[in-house]
């Protein structure tokens, strides 16, 4: 496993396109309302990246045909944007990818629609808090797999369990780089395997199924949910090891 080590100026030009996946997602976030499609929020969001000169990152990428990928209620991650028109009660995940200059930013939030059910607001609130728990955690010499114990843990005392079988990440000059991240423990051993260390980019995103971890990809090839069928959650930020501790590059 090679894990990429940046220096300070590539951590500035890191910054530049993650300020604008940070933007993006707030931009979405205040135009989450009753009533608007999901294709109407993904040009708004593409047109809104393009503004600054940079590119929505997930277009094309592997095949995927739109600008963000945009999840709502039992789809956790990978949501195709179509013509559905957000209703009351919806939770919807936003995941945006951004590039500027040949570097990469991405980053994803939870949001609901008008008023929703107390079980969604602590399914938002798991993916959330279990994010920024793991972040606060980190310091150099931590164990990727000791962080991935941290997330898995973390979230079954919340009362849900992780979506398997996908993964955090790094990132930099590609969009998805080494090492993946799991949020959870795939192996008893956690003294093994490489240590996180100054200047490594990456990004965490908990993955929240409600009762049962085991992914269904549906028809459309893309839109991931539980077998449980029931709604999910997620969060995500981009990471940067400054100083011996994690800073995050998505936040604004």
């Amino acid at each position: 496993m090679s894990i990429s080590i940046r220096n300070k100026k590539e951590i500035e030009f890191l910054r530049k396109p993650n300020k604008i996946v940070g933007q993006t997602l707030e931009l979405l976030k205040r135009n989450t309302q009753v009533g608007i499609t999901l294709l109407e929020l993904d040009k708004i969001a593409e047109d809104f990246i393009r503004s600054f000169g940079a590119r929505p990152a997930f277009k094309g990428l592997y095949g995927f045909p739109n600008a963000v990928c945009i999840s709502v209620n039992e789809v956790i991650i990978h949501g195709i944007p179509t013509n559905y028109a957000l209703k009351e009660g919806d939770i919807v995940g936003f995941d945006v990818g951004v590039e500027l200059d040949g570097w990469y930013g991405d980053a994803a939030i939870s949001v609901g629609v008008g008023k929703i059910s107390s079980k969604d607001l602590d399914l938002i609130a798991c993916a959330k808090d279990t994010l920024y728990e793991a972040i606060k955690s980190i310091t150099t010499g931590l164990r990727f797999k000791e962080l991935s114990k941290i997330i898995e843990q973390s979230i079954l005392k919340k009362g849900f369990v992780p979506l398997r079988g996908f993964c955090g990440h790094g990132i930099g000059r590609k969009p998805h780089e080494e090492p993946e991240i799991p949020n959870y423990l795939e192996t008893n051993v956690i003294a093994s395997g490489p240590k996180i260390k100054e200047g490594m980019i990456f990004c965490l995103e908990p993955m929240i199924c409600q009762r049962d971890g085991e992914p269904r990809i549906l028809n459309d090839k893309w839109s991931v949910t539980s077998v449980d069928g029931l709604n999910g959650s997620h969060y995500e930020h981009t990471i940067a090891i400054v100083g011996g501790k994690a800073e995050i590059l998505t936040e604004i």
